[in-house]
């Protein structure tokens, strides 16, 4: 089975990735910048709903219902689905999905696809899939057309080009679109966009696209986006093909009430999105003539079979995680390796890969836990990376030294006077570096632990040896004190 998450088999460990991306100062400030606009507009959005934790709630619950079931809801999905003239394709893995949409773009004799939604598409690498078969894909969505254009990765599950500046980008479409003059206004930069796709949506046959929600009732699609290139993409082309995750259904028409609130709000901090397609099969003289729905599983099984960690697949993409998550905010997405970016990429790319790959990923966060309190779906993220962490070590791929490191604090803190021996090596292995009770460096593998932060010298005295030495004293404060916190005798009643 090939299952892989865009470049994650590929992709450095995280600390040697970040160490190099966090001396990036221009990135760093524009991811800074992007993350804190759109967390301003979130929190002010969201604090006009009373109800807001019973949505999350809701959505969360639906989801955990969906993930008890889903056998049931995608047998569902597709007998609705090919009811209304779409055609259903099951993908055990990237290889087999890249295959099957190949394929299908091959028999439209198409040498030309447009793409919508396709963060599962990077998942399994299909634009390098196209491009061998001699198919050009080419990106509708603002972000990631320059993200392809550049040559680049995306860095954000929402905004894949937030880590791209105006001039960035403008000299991006300068050259690649061919322009001898280009302003750098936003306005400018959106109408170029515009005039490179529009004849593309008016002539391409083919469109794949991803989906946020797949409604096992009715069969039906649902893609949520702000630009209207999605609406182009679902409606012009001849032939649509939809890779949809298998983790994306949802029960019932009436379930997206719920989910047409949540992603928005934490997605870009709009109360709704401003194009929400939904499309059932297939309609004579209305749309595509051709529908089809690939299935991905991709890994998405291993992780439904966790139960401690199955809870990742109630992901609905809106990135909230990683504009509150203090590591990204100092990274940008390129550091994780993966399509997955942020606190969600560092537990789902890991699973996805059956965890031989990316194992540094659950260790990129300081369990601040700043990703749980905005997750629209409540999915308890530091708790499954600590869960992941503990399988890490249950597998022997912990680095040989943190290993030793444990095993030797677990020896001496399971008993006291191993703890009092280990306390006064301490103290006198600290003297050449502690300076008037700090310690600002230290040596060897150990320089990781002072190379951003300063340390507190191990005191003079235990807790221990202070009460220890101080028994005299402790039992003269106690027999002082004692009366006066005796409780009065309840008077005698008359």
């Amino acid at each position: 089975m090939s299952v892989y998450v865009g470049e994650a088999a590929d992709a450095p460990d995280f600390p040697a990735a970040a160490k190099k991306l966090v001396a990036n100062t221009q990135t760093r400030h524009n991811v800074r910048n992007a993350t804190d606009i759109i967390r301003r507009k979130r929190d002010r959005v969201v604090a006009e709903l009373p109800d807001w934790e019973e949505l999350r709630q809701a959505g969360h619950d639906i989801k955990q219902h969906v993930l008890r079931h889903l056998d049931f809801y995608l047998q569902q999905f597709e007998a609705a689905c090919t009811k209304a003239g779409g055609r259903i394709h099951w993908a055990r893995d990237a290889d087999e999905a890249n295959r099957i949409i190949v394929d299908l773009v091959k028999a439209q004799n198409a040498t030309e696809v447009i793409k919508v939604k396709t963060m599962t598409t990077d998942e399994i690498r299909l634009n390098a899939a196209l491009e061998a078969a001699g198919i050009t894909p080419y990106e509708t969505d603002l972000a990631d057309l320059i993200v392809q254009l550049g040559e680049d990765r995306p860095s954000h599950i929402v905004v894949p080009a937030l880590h791209r500046n105006k001039l960035e980008i403008r000299s991006i479409f300068m050259e690649k679109m061919g322009l001898k003059d280009l302003g750098e206004r936003p306005e400018d930069l959106t109408n170029a966009a515009r005039q490179y796709l529009r004849e593309k949506f008016l002539r391409v046959p083919v469109a794949i696209s991803g989906a946020n929600f797949a409604i096992a009732e009715t069969g039906s699609i649902c893609v949520v986006e702000s630009e209207g290139n999605g609406r182009m993409c679902l409606s012009l082309p001849r032939v649509l093909i939809s890779l949809v995750g298998i983790e994306k259904i949802i029960p019932t028409l009436q379930d997206l009430e719920v989910f047409l609130q949540l992603l928005p709000r934490s997605a870009t901090g709009e109360r709704m999105n401003p194009y929400n397609s939904i499309w059932t099969g297939v309609s004579p003289g209305d749309g595509p003539e051709e529908f089809h729905v690939v299935l991905l599983d991709n890994g998405r099984i291993n992780v439904l079979a966790d139960p401690e960690a199955r809870e990742t697949l109630d992901c609905i993409r809106c990135g909230a995680c990683l504009n509150a998550c203090p590591v990204y905010r100092q990274t940008g997405g390129h550091a994780y390796g993966s399509v997955y970016a942020g606190p969600i990429g560092a537990i789902l790319t890991p699973q996805l890969q059956f965890m031989e790959h990316s194992q540094t990923l659950p260790y990129a966060s300081s369990l601040c836990g700043a990703c749980y309190e905005v997750c629209p779906v409540k999915i308890n993220i530091p708790e499954i990376l600590v869960h992941l962490r503990g399988k890490i070590v249950e597998r022997g791929d912990a680095p040989l030294l943190e290993r030793a490191a444990m095993k030797a604090a677990s020896y001496a803190l399971e008993n006291s006077e191993r703890l009092a021996t280990a306390q006064k090596l301490a103290r006198w292995a600290q003297i050449p570096f502690n300076r008037g009770g700090t310690i600002h460096s230290l040596p060897g593998f150990l320089a990781g632990w002072t190379s951003v932060r300063d340390l507190p010298a191990v005191p003079k005295e235990s807790f221990r040896e202070w009460w220890s030495k101080n028994k005299k004293l402790k039992y003269e404060i106690l027999k002082r004190e004692l009366p006066k916190l005796e409780a009065p005798k309840p008077e005698e009643p008359e």
